[in-house]
């Protein structure tokens, strides 16, 4: 597509200005070179790939940029913008559609065309297109028409198309350390564009603040701006003058830091830790995880993980669930913490599991076998004169309630699935079991 340039475009390359004194600090503190970005060295440190492309302006690759609020999605696009001399534009999946999207390809295309000057696209919230929607930006990606930076604090592989995340570079952001939130706090109260010495703080004001930022970049800024704000401007500020806000807790009951909360609070149950165990619960419910789920997932950790090595494990998860019910939250929190303790401490056995799995694929591949005749139902009156129930044998006519007889049918009647361990409770049943297979599967005579 060739034609004219949209009117309210300049075809000279040119930098994006640095917002005004009425922006907010953490606006105003936007990076405009990779050099002014903090943290996040790991993809943009020096030598990487993603550096050296922006620093030679050379990157013709569009990115997904994947990490936690406040992490530098929205300042890593203004940096690739000012490398490229590029023309940017940005939208909001919330708000925006595919009309907008084409229309923007569209310019996008005569930019290049006509003015040689390239087009990049920062979708924030890219999470929120429509899978349909999301193939209206393939075109544009694939032809290099827009520069497209996509920004997400969701999964990409759940949220986005295969075939937008094959034609984008995936660059995952962590939460910034707490050295790069401190580099961040002095250079945002010394920068002419920032607060440009106008206050002080104190060292644990300063740490006071980097702890409520919690890794977020524009949480420490806002914190930051609000306290300078309420200033009265006398000697330096200190803790309870930068403490305007309680800590926020990140914690998503949808996305990524629901499943990998709740992960690490599974494995370290799993893994015999009461400490992690109740840290990871209380991030949950301080996070506002429904406590419903967190109870259900006990009650199927204990008979996955804890199983029969430890008997009362089942009983103690169900009756958590059931004081959840009965008495809600918070008092509830005490019956919560004691039936995770108690997984957490308790040995531990997959062989139910393990026995499961086995079960399902000896159906799969045997699930016609035909039922014994001694098994079989015989209650009806021709029973009998059909073999069924002939010569079953009732274990409570045996003095130590074991008959030995075959359960199975004739082709799987050597099938053995389930192993008990040897922790626990399951000790003693692994001896009995020990006991019982040789009379149920005696050895053929020689």
């Amino acid at each position: 597509m060739t034609g004219q340039l949209p009117l309210d475009d300049d075809p000279t390359p040119r930098r994006a200005s640095r917002p005004g004194a009425h922006a907010p600090l953490a606006a105003r503190m936007r990076p405009q070179t990779v050099e002014e970005v903090v943290g996040q060295a790991t993809v943009l440190g020096e030598g990487t790939p993603l550096r050296t492309a922006l620093e030679q302006g050379t990157l013709t690759t569009s990115l997904l940029l994947w990490g936690p609020p406040g992490t530098g999605k929205t300042s890593i696009a203004n940096v690739v913008a000012n490398a490229l001399d590029a023309h940017r534009i940005d939208m909001s999946a919330v708000t925006a559609g595919v009309k907008d999207v084409r229309r923007v390809i569209e310019e996008g295309q005569s930019r290049l065309e006509i003015a040689g000057r390239r087009t990049l696209l920062f979708l924030d919230e890219i999470h929120r297109f429509t899978k349909a929607q999301q193939d209206a930006l393939l075109p544009g990606v694939e032809a290099g028409w827009v520069v497209l930076v996509g920004a997400t604090t969701e999964n990409p592989f759940f949220e986005l198309n295969d075939a937008l995340l094959s034609r984008c570079r995936l660059v995952r952001l962590e939460a910034l350390t707490d050295e790069d939130l401190h580099a961040l706090l002095d250079r945002a109260l010394t920068a002419p564009h920032g607060l440009d010495g106008a206050i002080e703080l104190t060292d644990e004001a300063r740490d006071h603040l980097v702890h409520l930022a919690a890794g977020d970049a524009r949480m420490l800024l806002t914190t930051l701006e609000v306290a300078a704000a309420a200033h009265d401007g006398a000697g330096a500020m200190d803790v309870e003058q930068v403490a305007v806000a309680q800590r926020r807790y990140r914690y998503d009951r949808a996305g990524d830091q629901h499943y990998d909360i709740v992960s690490a609070f599974i494995k370290s149950m799993r893994g015999s830790d009461p400490d992690a165990t109740l840290y990871w619960l209380f991030r949950m419910l301080e996070g506002g995880e429904d406590p419903r789920f967190i109870a259900r997932r006990m009650v199927i950790f204990a008979s996955e993980d804890v199983g029969l090595a430890d008997r009362l494990a089942l009983p103690t998860a169900v009756a958590a669930f059931d004081a959840l019910d009965k008495v809600g939250l918070p008092e509830a929190e005490f019956a919560l913490a004691h039936a995770a303790v108690a997984l957490a401490t308790a040995p531990k056995s997959n062989s139910v599991t393990t026995a499961i799995g086995r079960a399902k694929d000896a159906v799969r591949r045997h699930g016609d076998a035909p039922v014994p005749a001694h098994l079989r139902d015989a209650h009806h009156k021709n029973a009998a004169a059909i073999g069924s129930g002939v010569g079953y044998e009732y274990p409570h006519d045996h003095p130590d309630g074991f008959t030995g007889q075959q359960h199975l049918p004739d082709e799987l009647r050597h099938l053995r699935l389930f192993e008990p361990g040897t922790r626990g409770h399951e000790a003693g049943l692994a001896a009995r079991l020990h006991d019982w297979w040789p009379r149920r599967h005696p050895a053929p005579p020689s």
